[in-house]
């Protein structure tokens, strides 16, 4: 099959006949086979690099209106809309923030690209171009299985239904056990393939050998390790070293933000190429010792990349490898959820990672999508994925991650916290005003499709109780109503228990002398609220902040000695510590090296802090507190 012989303009198919793209790939001539151009639905589970974004654009571009791409994370957001933007007569949109608006500037594109929560924001506050949609994509739609984001996809999806009656889905994953259900879920047509443009093979390394799954064999011996080196680095290093002396790129998986960087530094070593001008751009970013670590592998063609790095960083990373000015990238595993960063080896060096009790093996399916990230289309005559082993784990490796297919999805959305939060939005977005109304979404949900025989009235009495303890919402009988309170803690985004213990703060703080309601008290009770993240605690500096917390204890809404978690308050404090020196104009580099906290963990916080303080405004209007202290210490962030 053809692009001439697709139902596009002539301006599309000449687009994409001068970027070299004239024959389809069998996935994609299988999705139009399927009806994608036609307006019909579809599940695509095929690998990565077999063309997914292809098909996503054959069904925006010819949907009989507006086209949403749903993202999970913020860069694949951006990257995304850069794809799109380069269409020839398609306006593009891209929303990611600002979770108190219905962005309904964003109803003038072709196509609107956003994140999951910001769609899911978006209905809550009313947006109308929401409506309008004829075609909604579903990126990752694996994530339907995630305690975090699952449950706000699963409702955001069924909602969408309900909202924009016929609207078409697509949804694409490379990495899906049970497609099969989620295709019956969405009445949408399968299109099920292991076919890659560029093969994989994934083996399991030991003993300075590689064994692969088509029989193939590599022999990598590692240097000779000193007393001191680790036999698993040394292996890494080995493999990613042949990688790249063959002309490849390679990604080298670990378990955490500091195996990432003794990794990288380790690889920097071999001095795999010299980019002094990728690494001048890295270091003129801030003056943190994480980014001059950062920049000084760079130099030498190796990067780290994990969620402590600043954006821009993470950008610069991301960017000089797919322009092949990077050889090597370690990383965690959250970088292969994420942006396209494609190499022709893939070394997964840890395949276990401490869950705060105990060391777990990793998911098969973040393994499986760590290997997909092997072999890039018209670059790499092939593609491999290596776990690294020795002869004690090389059976066990096999059976569980090579062998083994991806765990199942399965949704997540009867968890109570999950229930909680997306009853009190249906019920004060008006989608529902009963329990009977909020039952009939719920029938709709991929739980619902899941577990049919699973009677959830009496989950859903539950949390209207609860809600209406929080007074969030007004029951009687099966009626149900959002009150003044409920509507702005969903508009805001929050979780109900946010906002509890946003009003139980704001009560507190109105309680207490003028003089002692300061920056500190603010950004304390944002700080200690489930939608905040959190940060690290250490031994050595336990005692220091208790100090702190001493010291300014008129200072806090929380009674030191009343809290129920100690451990969790205190370092909720810790964080309002260091937001309190940023609003004083404290530098990054100072607070990075007096706080143990990546650059990336200071800007992601400063982020969220300015979100939950609009928050704090905003309830502290409705429940009528004349308390300015919140909008004024946003304003410094």
């Amino acid at each position: 099959m053809h692009v001439r012989d697709l139902p596009l303009p002539d301006r599309i198919r000449a687009h994409y006949e001068s970027n070299g793209i004239e024959k389809l790939y069998p996935p994609q001539a299988a999705a139009v086979e399927a009806g994608v151009t036609e307006g019909a639905r579809l599940v695509a589970a095929i690998p990565t690099a077999s063309g997914k974004t292809f098909i996503a654009e054959l069904a925006m571009l010819t949907a009989d209106g507006p086209a949403l791409y749903i993202v999970p994370l913020r860069a694949l957001a951006r990257e995304k809309y850069e794809t799109f933007d380069e269409l020839p007569g398609v306006s593009v949109g891209i929303s990611t923030g600002d979770f108190d608006s219905p962005a309904e500037d964003l109803g003038e594109n072709d196509v609107v690209v956003a994140t999951s929560e910001k769609v899911d924001s978006a209905i809550r506050n009313g947006a109308s171009w929401v409506s309008k949609l004829a075609c909604v994509v579903v990126d990752e739609v694996h994530l339907l299985g995630s305690d975090g984001r699952g449950p706000t996809l699963e409702v955001t999806l069924a909602t969408l239904q309900r909202r924009a009656p016929g609207v078409q889905i697509v949804a694409l994953s490379a990495t899906v056990a049970n497609p099969e259900d989620i295709a019956a879920w969405l009445d949408a047509e399968l299109v099920e393939t292991t076919w890659r443009p560029v093969s994989l093979r994934t083996g399991v390394y030991a003993d300075g050998s590689v064994e692969f799954d088509d029989g193939s064999t590599l022999d990598c011996p590692p240097e000779d390790a000193g007393p001191n080196d680790d036999e698993d680095t040394e292996a890494t290093a080995a493999l990613v070293a042949d990688a790249v002396e063959n002309g490849g790129q390679s990604l080298a998986f670990v378990r955490s933000r500091r195996e990432a960087e003794s990794l990288a530094e380790r690889l920097a070593r071999e001095e795999l190429v010299s980019r002094p001008e990728t690494a001048d751009a890295v270091a003129e970013l801030d003056g943190t010792e994480t980014g001059e670590r950062l920049a000084e592998c760079v130099e030498n063609g190796v990067a780290f990349h994990h969620a402590g790095l600043r954006t821009g960083h993470r950008a610069l990373v991301e960017s000089a490898f797919r322009d092949r000015k990077l050889k090597v990238i370690c990383a965690t595993p959250t970088l292969a959820a994420g942006v396209n960063v494609p190499a022709r080896r893939v070394v997964v060096r840890d395949q276990k990672r401490y869950t705060g009790e105990e060391m777990a093996w990793l998911p098969v399916l973040e393994v499986h999508q760590m290997c997909g990230r092997a072999g890039r289309p018209h670059l790499d005559p092939y593609g491999e994925a290596v776990l690294v082993g020795n002869d004690r784990s090389e059976a066990e490796l096999w059976d569980r991650y090579v062998e083994a297919g991806p765990e199942a999805v399965e949704s997540k959305l009867a968890a109570p916290d999950a229930l909680r939060t997306h009853v009190l939005s249906v019920v004060a977005s008006g989608f529902a005003d009963s329990k009977s109304g909020v039952l009939d979404l719920l029938d709709a949900s991929f739980f619902a499709h899941q577990s049919p025989d699973v009677d959830l009235s009496g989950v859903v009495d539950g949390v209207a109780t609860e809600l209406a303890e929080m007074a969030m919402l007004s029951v009687e009988g099966d009626a149900l109503a959002a009150t003044t309170l409920g509507e702005q803690v969903s508009r805001q985004y929050v979780r109900p228990e946010t906002g509890a213990r946003l009003v139980a703060g704001i009560r507190a703080a109105e309680q207490m002398a003028d003089d002692h309601v300061t920056a500190l008290t603010a950004l304390e009770i944002v700080c200690d609220t489930p939608d905040m993240y959190g940060t690290y605690l250490g031994n050595r500096e336990r005692a220091a902040m208790y100090r702190f917390a001493t010291r300014h204890a008129a200072e806090f809404t929380t009674d030191m000695n009343g809290t129920d978690d100690f451990e969790q308050w205190l370092s909720a404090v810790k964080l309002a510590r260091i937001l309190r020196e940023w609003v004083d104009g404290e530098s990054v580099e100072a607070i990075v090296e007096n706080y143990r906290i990546g650059p990336g963990d200071v800007e992601s916080r400063v982020e969220r802090a300015e979100w939950l303080l609009g928050a704090a405004d905003a309830v502290a209007s409705v429940v009528d507190a004349d308390l300015t202290v919140f909008r004024d210490v946003r304003s410094r962030l």
